[in-house]
């Protein structure tokens, strides 16, 4: 994975590097509503059903850096933990993701740093959704900073199988009876099968629509 560096050597408070996260949160978000925007001026349709976003607390920082073996300082968070600042769309259906992909792709002054596809390639959990890596530059008065966010791309399935997973992953500190993971493995199938399902059911509304005209 290729490092950022530009800009981070005049950061020197938790106050400026959270200001660029947030600010860095706000571009990527306006970009995403411009291009749905635009989706639906140009096909009449909106990939995106909703946009979430948040960035993590403090604690949840020193969290995650304590669980990767570093010391609890700036250089260590914008240097290890990546999903600080987040933005997840949620989409109607699997196509949806990576047309939407491509289209962030695309963006000229976004940079993808890496793409981690657990649709193709699901977590042992079950656990899908399409994640991106990106650095936005953030024009600061005397500097140019490009600060991470982590985009992830799921359909409304995906979304509710992972909000209920990390809840009861939440509950029992990531060390759930076999038996409840088990179960939950076979919900994210039961998932897959109905995106599956409704993505063919769309397509075949959509020949008919086309036929009719």
């Amino acid at each position: 994975m290729e490092e950022l560096n530009g800009g981070y050597e005049t950061v020197d408070s938790w106050k400026t590097i959270m200001f660029l996260y947030n600010a860095a949160l706000k571009e990527v978000g306006t970009k995403l509503e411009i291009l749905n925007d635009e989706f639906q001026y140009v096909h009449q349709y909106n990939p995106i059903e909703h946009i979430k976003t948040r960035i993590k607390t403090a604690e949840s920082i020193v969290h995650k850096l304590r669980r990767y073996g570093h010391e609890s300082s700036i250089e260590n968070m914008v240097k290890y933990v990546n999903d600080i600042a987040g933005v997840r769309l949620i989409c109607s259906f699997t196509s949806d993701i990576y047309r939407l992909a491509e289209m962030i792709g695309k963006q000229s002054d976004l940079k993808v740093i890496s793409i981690k596809d657990y649709i193709k390639s699901p977590k042992e959990s079950g656990y899908k959704s399409y994640h991106m890596l990106v650095a936005v530059p953030i024009f600061l008065s005397d500097s140019v900073v490009d600060t991470k966010v982590e985009i992830q791309i799921r359909t409304i399935a995906m979304d509710f199988w992972a909000s209920l997973e990390h809840k009861i992953y939440y509950k029992f500190e990531g060390h759930a009876p076999t038996h409840i993971s088990k179960e939950l493995k076979e919900c994210a199938e039961m998932i897959s099968a109905l995106d599956e399902k409704m993505l063919s059911l769309n397509n075949e509304i959509l020949g008919f629509t086309q036929d009719v005209q």
